[in-house]
């Protein structure tokens, strides 16, 4: 049995690795192979899944929905000639005569509507793990959300999320399993008769602490609390140089979170994408007073990484690292947040996060007041970083919201262990009947 898996980003090729290897796990004579029709498919490699196809790195790295301008230079950068091409590669992995040489293949669709229509053209039986969208971003479970414009409010016309051509492919006869990112999607997906799943979300699979913190109770819990440094995590997003400009934002943003609650020391971790230079980050520290200390990072910091750069100032410990990213999520008490995936993983874990609007491309205004409604009451837009700070102390006054928080984290997000159930379904849905 053949798998082809079409994705068009680098966070759908993350979550489509994670269930390919969950169904190597269920079946080890599979055939698995790749088509990432974004970016160089480098998750992909690491796994030693072969790429059937061509592919290429846009020059907007995949965000041309948020900008006509980006469309316009990927178009001018061969994006028409790269479709076309890898449409061709599809449809000769797909063809009858290779079929019948190697066994029946079905196709696992990772994204929006780009892979899925892709799949369906392919001829072949397909599944569609939807991604980008869910109507959380169009109501929550009260109803629909109120939209300040006219352009908002046209956003939901077709009664979902999803436009009728998009669920005209998902309840197609070859279409037979759709898995959407949260409970509220896929119970309106299922009232059109599409196959729709609630089978969680990978985004959170692979975020579990290897030991968790053991949490231990006392008569003077509160003051114990007081005194520990509170921790907060630093996304500034993982495309250069868009993420260099996020990061000085950030950086004022500390400045009035270690003077809101001087003397109490504020540890802030920076989880930095392996492909941003640590050098602009430095310097940005350096011209807001922090200084590189030299002991070593495992003495002041809860994150296990050797090679992670540790900066003081005043009341302050920052801590930047690139192979910690789990502990940073997992250690924090909140999240300074300018990111994509990174900001819903995070929320995901029950966490509170602040976002400030960047200049783009991607953690624009306009994403960020959307990331808003799909992630609700636990992400908090400020206009400006001084605003920080205030956000924090009204949260931290308030349990009971905290408290709604982690609620609506994890009901948003769900649980971890998504890609394994997706992968049984897969096998069941998608392979079964070829068996």
């Amino acid at each position: 049995m053949r798998i082809l898996c079409l994705s068009n980003g680098h966070g759908e090729d993350i979550i489509a690795v994670r269930i390919l290897q969950e169904l190597r796990q269920h079946s080890h004579s599979l055939e698995l192979a790749a088509l990432p029709l974004v970016g160089d498919g480098r998750a992909y490699a690491e796994l030693d899944i072969p790429i059937i196809g061509p592919v290429q790195t846009m020059p907007s790295g995949g965000f041309i929905y948020m900008d006509g301008r980006q469309l316009v230079r990927d178009v001018q950068g061969g994006l028409l000639q790269l479709t076309l091409a890898q449409h061709r590669a599809i449809r000769k992995w797909a063809s009858p005569g290779r079929t019948k040489e190697r066994g029946r293949g079905v196709i696992l669709a990772v994204g929006d509507i780009v892979p899925l229509l892709f799949a369906w053209l392919s001829g072949v039986p397909y599944a569609f793990v939807g991604t980008a969208k869910s109507e959380y971003y169009l109501r929550d479970e009260a109803g629909p959300l109120p939209r300040r414009d006219q352009r908002g409010r046209w956003e939901g016309w077709s009664g979902s999320v999803y436009l009728p051509w998009e669920r005209w492919l998902m309840s197609r006869r070859r279409c037979k399993a759709v898995f959407p990112r949260d409970g509220l999607t896929t119970q309106m997906l299922q009232k059109w008769s599409i196959p729709a799943f609630d089978l969680g979300n990978p985004m959170m699979d692979g975020l579990e602490p290897p030991r968790p913190r053991a949490i231990f109770y006392s008569s003077n819990a509160e003051q114990e609390e007081m005194r520990r440094s509170l921790i907060v995590t630093l996304l500034p997003g993982s495309r250069p140089p868009e993420a260099y400009a996020n990061w000085q934002q950030i950086m004022q943003a500390c400045v009035g979170l270690m003077q809101a609650f001087a003397p109490r020391s504020v540890l802030f971790l920076g989880a930095i994408a392996l492909g941003l230079n640590l050098d602009p980050l430095r310097q940005t520290l350096e011209a807001h007073g922090w200084r590189e200390s030299n002991a070593p990072a495992e003495s002041t910091s809860p994150i296990s990484d050797p090679e992670a750069l540790t900066f003081t100032k005043e009341n302050g410990t920052l801590i930047l690292t690139q192979h910690a990213y789990n502990d940073c999520l997992n250690q924090a008490d909140l999240a300074i947040a300018m990111a994509g995936t990174a900001t819903e993983q995070f929320v995901g874990l029950g966490k509170p996060a602040i976002a400030i609007p960047g200049v783009g491309p991607q953690f624009t205004p306009a994403f960020a007041e959307a990331q808003s409604r799909l992630l609700g009451l636990s992400l908090i837009l400020v206009d400006q970083p001084a605003k920080v700070a205030g956000v924090v102390q009204y949260l931290l006054r308030d349990p009971d919201r905290l408290q709604l928080i982690v609620e609506n984290g994890r009901r948003r997000m769900g649980e971890a262990g998504a890609a394994d159930r997706i992968a049984a379904c897969v096998m069941e849905r998608l392979l079964g009947f070829y068996f």
